[in-house]
């Protein structure tokens, strides 16, 4: 059965309300979209703004229980896509059983994605300059946002989005995230990257992304060793906030028939 629900996971330092023209441009096509918060995330950027303890307190296992939730409500498999963070998220999502397909855009690296390029350095640096930004929600000035989102934009354009998308971000998961391949055991960014059940995946990757650059997104890529489809794609001249880059349309066509000709069968995993 194709697939007619699509669910689209923000990333970092944004909120659902970036996936708005994906949302219409999606739902003109005839398919359901659901794009969820992250757990305390229902109310408005300005809201987050204003009071960002939420921010604080949500983790990778919160995030990742909500939307399998909210998937598990469903009548079948979804498409996931994920942005940035999201994407990691998409991933393990994948992992845990759930998506006729994901894509996975400017992805954040899981576990073992051990490249750091100087761009990424310098756009995470606000969070992590800090160890005590652990326990903070960490906000980007217009110019760091413009560096790590919207090096590609137009003064204006990236002022404006600043403005309607930029919410802080969860500093401890930023940490945790670097941590991650330093630590013994499991972290909450881990995937099986041998997993032959899990759903097929497509990295996509802008040429100028700053904070997940192509280089972090072959490696991610490369990772997986396992028999089911993964592919990558990477479109010149676009940065990190690529849904909302002139020509988003074109891409959220293309990889919307990846997913869907790609796109496996089989029942929503039960609450377990």
């Amino acid at each position: 059965m194709t697939p007619d629900t699509i669910v689209l996971v923000h990333g970092f330092w944004v909120t659902p309300r970036s996936w708005e023209h994906w949302i219409t441009h999606y739902e003109q096509k005839g398919f359901r979209v659901i794009a969820p918060g992250y757990p305390g995330f229902e109310v408005e950027v300005e809201a987050l703004n204003a009071n960002p303890d939420v921010i604080t307190a949500v983790t990778v296992p919160a995030i990742i229980d909500k939307i399998e939730k909210v998937i598990q409500g469903l009548d079948q498999q979804p498409i996931i896509m994920g942005h940035s963070a999201g994407g990691a998220f998409t991933q393990i999502l994948l992992d845990h059983g759930y998506g006729a397909a994901g894509v996975a855009l400017n992805s954040a690296p899981t576990e073992g994605v051990r490249v750091v390029p100087l761009s990424q350095v310098k756009s995470t640096f606000p969070v992590l300059k800090s160890p005590a930004n652990r326990h903070k929600a960490v906000g980007l000035t217009l110019e760091e946002w413009t560096y790590a989102f919207t090096n590609t934009f137009t003064a204006e354009q990236s002022k404006a989005l600043y403005e309607r998308y930029h919410i802080p971000a969860n500093g401890g998961i930023l940490w945790g995230s670097v941590l991650a391949n330093f630590q013994p055991g499991h972290q909450d960014t881990w995937v099986d990257y041998h997993n032959d059940d899990r759903a097929p995946l497509l990295f996509v990757s802008g040429s100028e992304d700053h904070i997940m650059p192509p280089a972090i997104q072959q490696s991610n890529h490369k990772h997986y060793k396992s028999n089911t489809v993964t592919e990558i794609r990477e479109y010149p001249g676009y940065a990190h906030l690529l849904p909302a880059q002139s020509g988003w349309e074109a891409i959220a066509d293309e990889v919307l028939d990846w997913a869907l000709r790609h796109a496996r069968t089989g029942p929503v995993p039960t609450i377990g």
